[in-house]
């Protein structure tokens, strides 16, 4: 599908979707649990379908209703038939760990473009821990059993979500689990998330001061009732979007939420934007912007957003941090680079560094590479001056299967056409 869009101001008021990562989690969290959990408020897209297919196909009760996910957990057993992860990395990478925990064996298959990234540093603990894996192309099959558990030494950074899998299962090992990371983690945001849900599903799971170190104890994961908070990423593009051409007021957004990707108000502010934070939602509007230098290290999912911005800016742009969004649905460094010189857009490389030079874009058709958040992020650029055209537009379906519309409904002329 090809999504068309033509330069218009975008105005009104939206609710966001609910957040990918708490979704996860808490679906994750109540299948651990004995008895029923309540989720209020899920993202019902690409992502979390996958997570909820995966805990039933390992037994776990799973259905709708009424605006809520109905979870019947504490069951779960290793599965005979293939478990599909969709695209969903945090599915693979969190369900794997929980599969090394299910005496027996489980296959998780997965899309292709997950075969890119990184697994081989999780699937090695685990391994160590006493499990078996085995990875393909297009599987994972895992061997689990009763994990003993102890002290884990991390010396690599690839991703937070080997950290938060590893975090989910201490409680279900014999002696817990204590994570000895050689430094900060980068993404830190995700991994207190994690320490979050785990919380409020009756797990502590400690940590030290400088959060190097988080001990895991065995415990029961017990259920709980739990309402999913709006996605900062998802409204990344609506604020940015009001920021660069209209008015936008974004519902369901928790200022103190422990989400990454709420500091899109910090970029924005830096970059010269009208913006207003209330109780519960963001304003944005028409502003004059300006290059910015921002270390994405702990938002690394906010790169196209904050990069298309720079685009539209005036001066330079320098984003720091970015080395781990090579890594992501698509290489999105590549993919950013690519659309930007299409677009007409200067930009400048290093392994960990992306610098922009804003101007006047000209028209362009960018292939989204299967990638959500590249869609998402260069249809901003069409709202603000036009002649942009997403190929392969349907990605968004991964997080925000409703974005084109939400556009449209907005003011934004968006035209879909299914080739």
């Amino acid at each position: 599908m090809k999504a068309f869009i033509d330069a218009s101001p975008v105005c009104g008021r939206v609710n966001v979707p609910a957040s990918k990562s708490y979704t996860i989690r808490s679906v994750i969290a109540a299948a651990l649990a004995e008895g029923k959990s309540i989720i209020s408020n899920p993202l019902n897209a690409g992502d979390t379908h996958a997570v909820i297919e995966v805990i039933r196909g390992l037994g776990a009760g799973a259905e709708f209703a009424d605006g809520r996910l109905i979870i019947m957990g504490g069951s779960l057993q290793a599965s005979r038939n293939e478990l599909h992860c969709g695209e969903s990395a945090a599915t693979l990478r969190f369900m794997a760990a929980v599969c090394a925990t299910l005496p027996g064996t489980s296959t998780l298959t997965f899309e292709p473009g997950l075969a890119r990234r990184p697994m081989k540093p999780l699937l090695d603990i685990l391994e160590k821990l006493g499990a078996e894996t085995e990875a393909t192309q297009h599987a994972l099959v895992i061997r689990g059993t009763r994990l003993e558990g102890g002290l884990i030494e991390i010396n690599h950074d690839e991703s937070s979500q080997f950290i938060s899998a590893l975090m989910l299962i201490g409680p279900l090992t014999g002696q817990g689990i204590t994570l000895q990371l050689a430094s900060l983690p980068r993404s830190l945001p995700y991994i207190k998330m994690t320490q979050h849900i785990m919380k409020i599903f009756g797990v502590q799971a400690s940590s030290d001061f400088d959060c190097t170190r988080f001990s895991i104890s065995p415990q029961k994961y017990q259920s709980s009732n739990i309402t999913v908070e709006g996605d900062w990423s998802s409204a990344s593009y609506l604020v940015s979007s009001g920021a660069l051409h209209g008015e936008v007021n974004v519902v369901g957004l928790d200022p103190l939420s422990l989400q990454a990707d709420k500091v899109i108000i910090s970029i924005l502010q830096k970059m010269g934007a009208f913006i207003q934070v209330d109780k519960d939602s963001v304003t944005t509007r028409s502003s004059r912007l300006y290059g910015v230098e921002y270390d994405m290290s702990n938002c690394i999912d906010l790169l196209p957003t904050a990069a298309v911005l720079a685009s539209m800016a005036e001066g330079d742009s320098r984003f720091t941090g970015i080395a781990r969004a090579r890594l992501k649905e698509s290489n999105r460094v590549r993919s950013l680079t690519d659309g930007f010189r299409l677009m007409g857009i200067c930009t400048r490389e290093q392994e960990d560094v992306l610098e922009v030079t804003g101007g006047v874009t000209r028209h362009a058709c960018i292939d989204a590479g299967n990638d959500h958040r590249i869609a998402m992020a260069f249809a901003m650029a069409g709202l603000k001056n036009g002649g942009i055209v997403i190929d392969g537009a349907e990605c968004v379906s991964k997080t925000y299967p409703d974005y084109w519309h939400t556009l449209q409904n907005l003011g934004g002329k968006v035209r879909l056409h299914n080739e």
